[in-house]
């Protein structure tokens, strides 16, 4: 911090955060980019695996193989940590919460285009910084409810509510992302009393055996292959949790977020070489504003020195 304090030339945001991380940026800029991209092919196998399987086996496979990577690489402390429970109402709702958004994520990127199930998914920082208000009492000056409201007139122009064929599944997707962006609050309230791993563990658990207990009304049995891909399911989302997790951990959540936008390349094209999927002009239009306004709140939350840490924890995203 004295290095920053002494530099007569004012730093930028992002440079007064990869200094106060005491982090390595260009790292954990990689390591966030690698996320997206495996939580991008993973999005891609949901949407393949969906044309032929229930929603629920999806669900249940992606929590079920998602414990192979997370046991090896991210629970390896003591398993009391990993077990102990301080807020058991807090985990429930939590777990609940976040196994609901799961399911309407799943359902939309089976029944919409990709890129445009992730074009309304990012508005989830501008959900999160309205809803801190109510549920954490945190204080949102006038700049950033301008950016919220920005960011919702994105998200309008992208769900075009009152036409379009699609409008009922972008509802979904739409309240797949509110569920998000309340895991996310609902994360960082937990952390004050409970540790990441067991947020995660418990997440993970409930989904697998709430999902597990509605198999024997939607089992789908599937050949070699297709359960092969399933098993992949899950060992991706699993990794993609532990490299997001690392890569908030070698910088700032701020310095790390907007690399998250980088999605949209990745969901436009796996949506136009498997399944030729082209984004209209309106989801161009509504994401640019979304990721706008939410880079605004970022950068903005960064300048004032807020230590927010919603994405730090955020080890469950999907």
């Amino acid at each position: 911090m004295a290095a920053v304090q002494n530099t007569t030339t004012p730093l930028s945001p992002v440079k007064v955060l990869a200094a106060k991380s005491g982090s390595r940026p260009g790292l954990a800029i990689g390591l966030m980019v690698l996320a997206v991209g495996l939580f991008a092919v993973m999005d891609a196998m949901v949407k393949w695996l969906g044309e032929d399987y229930p929603m629920p086996q999806l669900i249940f496979f992606r929590g079920l193989f998602a414990f192979v990577p997370l046991f090896l690489f991210m629970f390896r402390g003591s398993m009391r940590d990993i077990l102990r429970v301080n807020d058991p109402v807090g985990h429930l709702i939590r777990c609940l919460v976040g196994i609901l958004s799961l399911a309407c994520f799943f359902y939309a990127f089976t029944n919409m285009p990709l890129a445009d199930a992730v074009a309304i998914g990012f508005a989830a920082p501008v959900f999160v910084t309205a809803l801190s208000v109510p549920l954490l009492g945190e204080k949102v000056g006038p700049r950033r409810w301008t950016a919220v409201l920005v960011g919702f007139v994105g998200v309008m122009i992208m769900v075009q509510p009152g036409g379009g064929s699609l409008d009922s599944v972008a509802l979904v997707m739409l309240a797949g992302t509110l569920c998000y962006a309340l895991a996310m609050i609902l994360v960082r309230k937990l952390s004050r009393t409970e540790t990441s791993a067991s947020i995660v563990f418990y997440f993970t658990l409930t989904a697998t055996l709430l999902s597990g207990a509605a198999l024997p009304f939607y089992w789908v049995t599937p050949s070699f292959e297709d359960l092969l891909w399933l098993a992949g399911l899950g060992l991706v989302g699993g990794t993609a949790q532990i490299v997001i997790t690392l890569a908030f951990r070698y910088a700032d959540v701020a310095l790390v977020m907007p690399f998250e936008y980088s999605a949209m390349i990745w969901a436009a094209l796996f949506g136009f070489m498997f399944w030729g999927e082209i984004p209209g002009l309106n989801i161009w239009v509504g994401v640019t504003i979304v990721i706008l306004s939410g880079l605004y709140i970022l950068f903005r939350e960064a300048d004032l020195g807020l230590k927010r840490g919603v994405a730090r924890k955020l080890h469950s995203k999907r």
